[in-house]
């Protein structure tokens, strides 16, 4: 009789598929965070010119007539630029900028974790750090480019689609 009362609780019982899944997916990522405790998060003013230049390598946005030593003058002209620091080694393994006025929209640029640090929430963490960056400095219109295959990425930690707007790029002889 037990048994047969308790299937039959189990069969009225309404469960919401997309929530358990939901809440599996954030118990996964929450023991990704927890697995990162050799990585800090660090904004930086100046940072190793070698170094910045292997993570835009890494993402396929650096080219070779680029000039290496303006990197301290990106990081000096970006609302905030933070890396992410391997506590191991030193060495960074990820980076991500703002660029803002400061006052009202903000838009978060270079996102990069390299190759072999990837899969382990660094990432994740590290758009965290961004976003509260620009929250707690009161700006709250946040936006982004996602490259195609990255858009889970971004919508699972709140950026969506926005409809009706066309990112454009100005074409220049190169």
């Amino acid at each position: 009789m037990l048994v047969q009362m308790m299937l039959s609780s189990i069969a009225h019982a309404s469960i919401n598929h997309d929530q358990v899944i939901k809440n599996l997916k954030k118990l996964a990522l929450d023991k990704m965070d927890k697995q990162n405790k050799n990585f800090e998060i660090k904004f930086v003013k100046n940072w190793s010119e070698e170094e910045i230049v292997k993570l835009y390598k890494a993402g396929g946005w650096w080219k070779e007539s680029y000039d290496s030593s303006r990197i301290g003058s990106l990081i000096k002209g970006s609302f905030a630029f933070a890396v992410v620091i391997d506590s191991n080694t030193g060495k960074s393994v990820g980076m991500g900028r703002i660029l803002s006025d400061g006052i009202s929209d903000a838009y978060i640029q270079d996102l990069i974790i390299l190759p072999d640090y990837r899969g382990q929430g660094i990432g994740k963490q590290l758009l965290k750090a961004l976003s509260e960056k620009c929250l707690s400095n009161n700006i709250k219109w946040l936006g982004l480019i996602s490259e195609p295959n990255q858009n889970g990425f971004y919508s699972n930690l709140g950026f969506r689609k926005m409809e009706n707007y066309t990112p454009m790029k100005y074409q220049t002889e190169e």
